[in-house]
């Protein structure tokens, strides 16, 4: 009897559907799900067209991209050949700076004023000067306009404000260095002083004095 009933029992639950536990569960909605992306994949395939206007736009960007290393490459070596010699240039300039200071020197030598040694040493340093600035100008090395000009920040650098009713201010009206351009580029700026108004209080007082001088 005891063996009949093992048998049956066994019987049911080999008739009974198994029940899936959760984790088994999971994992089968896992699979069907890789295999819709798999299939969605394989149905997203891509066409010899679309691979033939990937290629084409893969093209057009690297001939784009060469053009303009080109055109880079071109400016470069026309900025090289226009201004190789800047620092050259710059440099060069202290020769005026140089005749420049030798000048004044000699002007303010008490041994030597209003004699002919003067008079001839500063006419020999003028035309050296001259012909300095000959040959910058003929290499585009040129001289900034300065006096009685507007101050102008990209050519010039004001040093000093000098009182003067008589010029608009921000009118120069003294030129410390010259200031030099090569071709389009600065060099360097023009050192100036410029106009300013004369002050209220100075106004009165030069007033006072003409009104005691009157008296």
């Amino acid at each position: 009897m005891e063996k009949e009933k093992n048998q049956n029992n066994t019987t049911k639950e080999s008739q009974e559907p198994k029940k899936e536990t959760p984790e088994v569960k999971k994992n089968l909605d896992n699979e069907d799900k890789d295999n819709t992306e798999q299939n969605k994949e394989e149905s997203k395939e891509i066409t010899p067209e679309e691979k033939i206007t990937e290629l084409e736009d893969k093209v057009t960007r690297t001939f784009a991209e060469m053009e303009n290393q080109r055109r880079r490459f071109e400016k470069e070596k026309e900025e090289a050949f226009e201004y190789g010699g800047y620092s050259f240039a710059k440099e060069a300039l202290n020769l005026i700076d140089n005749l420049e200071r030798s000048k004044h020197v000699l002007e303010t030598d008490e041994k030597l004023k209003n004699t002919e040694a003067l008079k001839k040493s500063l006419e020999h340093l003028e035309i050296i000067k001259k012909d300095t600035i000959s040959i910058f100008e003929k290499n585009n090395i040129k001289a900034i306009e300065s006096i009685n000009k507007k101050l102008d920040p990209n050519f010039h650098q004001a040093m000093i404000e000098i009182e003067d009713d008589t010029k608009e201010p921000g009118t120069i009206i003294q030129e410390i260095q010259k200031g030099f351009t090569i071709k389009d580029r600065l060099l360097r700026p023009s050192l100036v002083g410029v106009s300013k108004k004369i002050s209220k209080k100075e106004e009165k007082t030069e007033k006072n004095e003409e009104n005691i001088k009157d008296k």
